[in-house]
């Protein structure tokens, strides 16, 4: 019986065949304090004043009413920002997932025998994926200087850490009798891992990389903030100069864009699952 339990006792109670049994309390009561408790303690500690958003708040709304309508004579401005964006996304989305592979099969608890690669190898793909893309394409901004190389290799980062969990996940699940019988006729474990384990993966592997694309372009969207090129360098500019009506031009057009390619990637992961 739990410390809960003992505090407050389940209810015994008689069902119709004379047989007794218990029901344990609910725990929604705990549940709630402890947020309560939580949500205080955040509030203490983040200096969370309810008042100032109430008081402040409605000045989003009037920023949001100063972007309608639109600046249409801004779009031929945003076409070359946005392809910008795009490509930092494809390119880093294709590049992170493809690296990954070797990376995700010496994860693999169920190709890999050696507990110290396989710890090795997830240990630094928790490291990789505990790094905020922000920070990630401001350093590539030092490395590579301002432009889409930043931006590029920060996504990359991004998916090779994101996609590296899922794959290794995803290997670990497969019938891994085709495996065998290819190990047993003499080939390599890398050998083996590419013709029976590869084509076992590869639709939830696009699935997941198309998936990530769609976030990625989201993404790239934002790090223009720390110079790493796209749509984020005019966005961060127009705001700089409270041009509120080209921005919402901006935000028009990079809805469109993820909205058209949300909608083909879902098109392409139904057909592949």
């Amino acid at each position: 019986m739990s410390l809960y339990d003992k505090v407050f006792p389940p209810k015994k109670m008689t069902i119709s065949n004379g047989k007794t049994i218990e029901k344990s309390a609910s725990r929604l009561p705990l549940v709630a304090v402890i947020l309560l408790i939580m949500t205080a303690i955040s509030v203490k500690i983040t200096g969370f004043d309810l008042r100032v958003l109430v008081e402040r708040g409605n000045q989003f709304f009037v920023i949001l009413g100063m972007m309608i309508p639109p600046r249409v004579s801004y779009m031929s401005q945003i076409w070359k920002p946005l392809f910008d964006t795009i490509k930092m996304s494809l390119l880093g989305t294709v590049v992170g997932a493809v690296l990954v592979v070797p990376f995700a099969m010496a994860a693999s608890t169920n190709v890999i025998k050696s507990r110290l690669v396989i710890s090795v190898m997830r240990l630094f793909l928790s490291i990789v994926r505990t790094l905020p893309t922000l920070v990630t394409a401001l350093i590539a901004t030092y490395v590579f200087g301002l432009g889409t190389l930043a931006g590029t290799t920060a996504i990359a980062i991004f998916t090779f850490a994101y996609m590296g969990k899922i794959l290794y996940e995803e290997i670990e699940t497969v019938d891994m009798g085709a495996f065998e019988a290819v190990e047993a006729i003499g080939a390599t474990r890398v050998r083996a891992f590419v013709s029976a384990i590869i084509p076992q993966v590869l639709p939830s592997y696009i699935s997941n990389g198309l998936f990530c694309f769609e976030g990625n372009v989201r993404y790239a969207a934002i790090l223009g903030y720390v110079g790493a090129g796209g749509l984020g360098l005019i966005l961060n500019e127009k705001l700089g100069w409270r041009e509120y009506s080209s921005v919402g031009m901006i935000l028009v057009m990079l809805f469109l864009t993820v909205f058209i390619i949300e909608s083909v990637s879902r098109y392409c992961r139904k057909k592949l699952v």
